[in-house]
């Protein structure tokens, strides 16, 4: 499984985390609550400065 806090040059730094560490990034969220940061970056893109380089 990949580092979870060491995401590779050209991912978002926010977006790896809470794909690899799952359960911790969103475990104040409800069940099927929908994770308002992940949407964020769904509908917006990733902000620049939280991009791996």
């Amino acid at each position: 499984m990949p580092d979870a806090l060491n995401p590779p040059p050209g991912e978002c730094v926010q977006c790896w985390y809470h794909a690899y560490a799952s359960r911790e990034a969103h475990a104040h969220l409800a069940p099927r609550e929908d994770c308002p940061d992940c949407v964020d970056h769904m509908e917006y893109g990733c902000p620049d400065d939280m991009i791996a380089y």
